[in-house]
């Protein structure tokens, strides 16, 4: 093919030419002050010259950056990069490998993590676990089988276990385990595919041509800058992450401070269950997450937090929480601190789902959608949104193709819904129903919970089937929450109603659709309230599956 005449020579014949003969013309001819026009013009060209010439630079590097790109491909370059190799970046590579897609993996720090997040696996996370191809990796790692739910206050106790349920095909249990042993089995498991390459490096930045990313930039293991290019790009790198905010417009909201550590060489009298104390500020909780050690945690409100590094955090939890501790659990609970157990602060934060406005490339995980994780579930709705995508996506021959993918991520959007929504307001309702106060109407809920869940029949086996993933309906949600809310009204009200009492009431109320109100506006109401949604999840994700 010919090549186009350029621009340059267009400038040289048809304007330089005409103004150097012109110029003659005017030295000889005319007056100084026709020259100084016709020098201004000559400058104007110049400039004109010199935008242009820049601009084709940069119009060059482009394209070589996109031929770079489709050589890699046609090559065997990657059909999806993902950042990121946890629990999420893991999983989705498996996924995605499985269907025949090349995925290149690169994951900041390749060692086994050490968080005190993400040790509990709900019984619903094992089914989306088993549904992915992934159950084993909860074996040989020491994993503790869980039951369900104990729960302290004031004196009080009362246990709440996961429900057999004919409509829910697994078995009703859920696993404690150290994250970081997880976490490396995800990996060994995905790595283990050939179309899988696992890379140890720090991105950097997202490639973007005309508002489309098209690769990353990112620096390995031997400190070198370098690039991947893909067709999509799948950024899953955690609460923390850099790149979320040139993708989105969302803000992650600190809710309190969540503090733990581990309690070596002991054993819970009752290790299958999760011990939930309703202290004051907040909650403390006690599980099993291997054979031998016990995770305490406990949580804060205040942002100023006594110092770890000086020992007056350990001070704190001797003076201050391990007293709310039943007498049967404080020995464990202090044992951690008085063998020097190292002491973990983190932050709980929640954050509102919304797509990413640039195309080529897709969030997920806690980069994506977060939410209080009193009840353990963020790696459920983790594994739920990947089961969607994988399916989803498997279809398409082009990842490439922009707009086919837009309308997945439409679709993803909306299947999602049942499980996160579900998961999403529970969290958050649940905490704030934990946090202790001197409010009447407020302590009159945190009691009407305990009480709920003590009661024992539909009520208590069908909030755990809710807190499990089991249930994932938000009609349900609603139904529970509304009923604790009248309980705990009656409650207020006996013997006889007095003027106080009905307005403490009608505040307990109030509290009760603050709590559902944001989450009906950030998750869509129609979404949320309508039954067919979570019929159809149920129905093409919580299938009969073979334990």
């Amino acid at each position: 093919m010919q090549r186009p005449f350029p621009l340059q020579y267009i400038y040289i014949c048809y304007v330089t030419l005409p103004l150097a003969a012109l110029s003659y013309r005017v030295i000889k001819d005319m007056d100084m002050a026709f020259v100084e026009v016709c020098l201004r013009m000559l400058l104007v060209f110049v400039l004109s010259w010199t935008i242009f010439h820049v601009t084709n630079r940069k119009k060059k590097k482009a394209t070589k950056l996109a031929d770079v790109a489709t050589e890699e491909r046609r090559e065997g370059g990657p059909d999806v990069i993902i950042v990121g190799a946890g629990v999420g970046g893991s999983a989705l590579a498996y996924a995605l490998a499985k269907d025949g897609r090349r995925v290149h993996v690169i994951e900041r720090d390749m060692r086994e993590p050490v968080r005190m997040m993400g040790e509990f696996m709900q019984p619903g996370g094992r089914l989306l676990l088993s549904k992915l191809g992934l159950q084993d990796c909860l074996e040989e790692i020491d994993a503790q089988k869980s039951t369900g739910l104990r729960l302290f206050k004031d004196g009080k106790e009362t246990v709440a276990c996961f429900p057999v349920d004919t409509n829910f095909s697994y078995e009703p249990s859920g696993r404690f385990f150290h994250n970081g042993r997880f976490v490396q089995r995800l990996r060994q498991k995905a790595s283990s595919l050939p179309n899988v390459r696992l890379e140890e490096g720090t991105v950097r930045s997202l490639i973007e041509e005309k508002g489309v990313v098209k690769g990353v930039t990112y620096k390995n293991s031997s400190g070198e800058e370098t690039t991947s290019f893909a067709p999509l790009t799948v950024v899953c790198d955690g609460c923390h992450s850099n790149l979320r905010r040139s993708l989105n417009d969302n803000n992650a909201e600190v809710t309190a401070y969540e503090i733990g550590y581990i309690s070596r060489n002991c054993r819970l009298e009752q290790p299958d269950k999760l011990h939930l104390i309703m202290a004051k500020p907040s909650f403390a909780m006690l599980y099993q997450v291997s054979s031998t050690d016990v995770r305490c945690n406990f949580e804060l409100l205040s942002k100023n937090l006594p110092s770890v590094s000086n020992g007056e955090m350990a001070s704190f939890v001797k003076n201050s929480i391990a007293p709310q501790v039943p007498l049967k659990l404080r020995k464990t609970f202090l044992k951690g601190l008085d063998e020097g157990s190292h002491i973990k602060i983190t932050q709980a934060k929640r954050m509102p789902a919304t797509l990413s406005r640039k195309k080529g490339v897709i969030v997920l995980g806690d980069a994506f959608n977060m939410r209080h994780p009193v009840i353990a579930s963020g790696m459920m709705v983790l594994l739920s949104d990947i089961l969607i995508l994988s399916r989803l996506l498997k279809p398409l021959g082009n990842l490439g193709d922009e707009n086919k993918v837009s309308e997945v991520m439409k679709s993803f959007y909306v299947l999602r819904k049942p499980m996160s929504a579900t998961v999403n307001t529970l969290g958050d309702s649940f905490w704030q129903v934990l946090i202790a106060s001197t409010d009447e109407a407020k302590e009159a809920m945190r009691q009407g919970c305990f009480d709920y869940l003590s009661s024992g029949g539909f009520r208590t086996s069908g909030l755990m089937a809710l807190i499990g993933g089991m249930n994932p309906r938000p009609l349900s949600l609603f139904y529970h929450l509304f009923v604790i809310s009248l309980s705990s009204i009656g409650q207020l009200l006996s013997p006889f109603p007095t003027p106080l009492r009905v307005w403490h009431s009608l505040r307990l109320l109030d509290l009760c659709l603050k709590m559902l109100v944001p989450h009906l506006k950030a998750e869509g109401i129609g979404q949320m309230l309508s039954p067919t949604n979570a019929a159809a999840y149920r129905k093409s994700y919580m299938a009969a599956t073979v334990v």
